[in-house]
């Protein structure tokens, strides 16, 4: 595996930004792949024309990407660069495969799958190079993982190529019917040097294959990682990203957004109130900015103890809305 440069310096800064903007307005739902279709067009500075099954991701001036995005196992209070060096499986890379005769030897389906799968990749190959200027196709795999809570994220992008059938063998994998689950049948492909499982290739349930990727180490140069929730600043302060509307209300009620301010006040309700609160909306623009306050260490852990929301956004405006309840 080798990693590609995928963002300037400004681009990744513009990444993050726009990651911790989506984040700040989800209210605990679930991330989807039109978000960072989203995320990355406006940070790239080229059109978005939306995250699809049917054609590549992202087709400008010569650059192809195929995005593939997975939620990372469960980490817990764990940093998600827990999971950089290891192997992880992907639930699908298309479903653009037919396999007609389950009946047939192994290799001879692999390889039947593997020509599906390069022509794929040459027709998307072919659409990039039509809409570029000088017929080059710049042709990449841009793969994004995410941990539960969406307070981090990994992104990196690779060279988009077909596999080569003489680098890998396959076997069938066949599971009988046992109570309620019915039989199934898998085409298990490894990889001839490293005897690792590389792809799975189901037929039931529709027909997909299933890669096996590697997540690059964490000082890979071209591993871009991006906190956007909570992030440690320093050995005792933590950043809160949340949007412009509620740093707006928070610099009304406390009188200023600085950390000292803010995290006084953050100490001084929490020692008044406890309990329960339900929060009240705000009122948003469609694509509010968002903005970084800084608290002490001490002010964020009461600040979880005492109104612990899905977000950055959500906690705030709990602690808000105590600030304008009790008299301080």
């Amino acid at each position: 595996m080798s990693t590609l440069s995928a963002f300037s310096a400004e681009q990744e800064h513009q990444v993050k930004l726009g990651l911790a903007e989506r984040v700040s307005t989800m209210m605990g739902r679930k991330w989807e792949e039109g978000d960072w279709s989203d995320v990355y067009c406006r940070a790239m500075g080229i059109p978005d024309s939306g995250w699809s099954n049917l054609h590549i991701d992202v087709n400008y001036r010569g650059l192809g990407v195929e995005f593939k995005m997975l939620r990372a196992p469960r980490l817990g209070d764990d940093r998600i660069e827990k999971i950089c060096g290891t192997t992880l499986m992907h639930p699908s890379a298309t479903r653009s495969i037919r396999i007609d005769d389950l009946d047939i030897d192994a290799a001879e389906a692999m390889e039947d799958v593997f020509r599906q799968y390069r022509e794929l990749i040459e027709d998307r190959t072919a659409a990039v190079r039509k809409r570029s200027a000088d017929g080059h196709a710049d042709m990449r795999v841009g793969w994004l993982l995410w941990e539960t809570k969406l307070r981090e994220f990994l992104y990196w992008e690779e060279r988009m190529l077909p596999p080569r059938s003489e680098d890998y063998y396959a076997t069938w994998n066949e599971r009988p019917a046992m109570g309620s689950r019915k039989a199934s049948k898998s085409l298990w492909i490894f990889d001839k040097t490293t005897r690792l499982k590389r792809y799975s290739v189901t037929t039931s349930a529709g027909i997909k294959i299933q890669p096996y990727f590697d997540v690059p180490a964490p000082d890979d140069e071209h591993l871009y990682q991006f906190r956007v929730q909570s992030e440690p600043v320093g050995t005792d302060g933590v950043t809160l990203w949340i949007t412009a509307a509620t740093a707006s209300e928070l610099a009304n009620r406390v009188g200023s957004i600085d950390r000292q301010s803010v995290s006084d006040m953050i100490l001084r309700v929490g020692r008044s109130i406890g309990g329960d609160l339900v929060v009240r909306d705000v009122d948003r623009e469609e694509r509010p900015a968002v903005v970084a306050v800084e608290v002490s260490r001490v002010a964020f852990r009461c600040l979880g103890d005492q109104w612990a929301g899905v977000n950055d956004d959500h906690t705030v405006r709990l602690f808000l809305q105590s600030v304008a309840e009790v008299a301080v």
